[in-house]
Order: structure tokens, then C-alpha cells, then sequence
């Protein structure tokens, strides 16, 4: 069971892996800071930014994609293209700010293999957790 600064935790990870512009960095510090378990606490924040992360996706796959260009055109051009440059292997930069979060909605919408995603996800989420959490310490 989660106490309620895990959950914080969870709740900022989750949603900051969504399109909504948040971060979870910040949380993530201040319980590392106050002595949290660093595996703990990187293992509740990678679940929940892949979790938020498969919500992208899951729209990406099931929206109308007209309706997704019009809405940031730019955005949604720019991670297209890099996506189709680099193929599923961007979706190892599914961390980086502004870039990430279309990045997993573009998989979605090209329907790429939710297992690579899965895996190619989860590795990028956790290895920047994993450094921010060294780095603080």
C-alpha cells in the first residue's frame, strides 16, 4: 500500500506523462531528499509515467487523427516525422520534455507493437529516474 507521499508521487508521475504539461521530477527530489527508499520511489514513478504514458497511446490508437493534427499541427507533425525517421527506437525518448508525450500518442496512432512499446518505454522512463535519483543523492 502506498502511504500519501508515494501516492503524491504516483498521481504527479502519471499525469506528468500525459499531455498535460506537468512534472514529476520535483516530487520525486523532495522524497528522495527526505530520505524516501530510491528504489521504491523510482519503481512507483516509472509504473506511473508508463501508465500515463499508455493513455496517450490508447488515444493515439483509438482517435480520430484528423481531429488530433488540428489540434497542435506542429507538434503533432514534428513527432510524426521524427518518429518515422527514427522508427519505435524514439520511443526511448519518451522522457524528454515538450517531445515524449506525442511521441507515445504517434504510436499509437501508426499502431505500433504495444510490447515494444511497453518495453522501449518503460526503459527510457526508468533510466531517467534512475539518474535523477544518483544525481540528488
Amino acid at each position: 500500500m502506498l502511504d500519501i507521499s508515494q501516492t503524491g508521487l504516483f498521481l504527479s508521475a502519471f499525469l506528468s506523462a500525459t499531455l498535460l504539461p506537468m512534472g514529476s521530477e520535483a516530487v520525486l527530489a523532495t522524497l528522495l531528499i527526505r530520505g524516501g527508499s530510491p528504489v521504491t520511489l523510482v519503481l512507483i514513478a516509472t509504473i506511473a509515467n508508463v501508465l500515463g504514458s499508455l493513455v496517450n497511446y490508447a488515444m493515439g490508437y483509438w482517435a480520430n487523427q484528423g481531429w488530433l493534427k488540428r489540434q497542435k499541427p506542429g507538434l503533432m507533425i514534428s513527432a510524426e516525422r521524427r518518429f518515422r525517421r527514427y522508427g519505435r527506437w524514439s520511443l526511448l525518448l519518451a522522457w524528454v520534455p515538450i517531445i515524449g508525450d506525442p511521441l507515445t500518442l504517434i504510436a499509437g496512432v501508426l499502431r505500433v507493437n504495444l510490447l515494444w512499446f511497453l518495453l522501449l518505454v518503460t526503459l527510457g522512463k526508468a533510466l531517467r529516474y534512475i539518474v535523477l535519483s544518483i544525481v540528488i543523492l
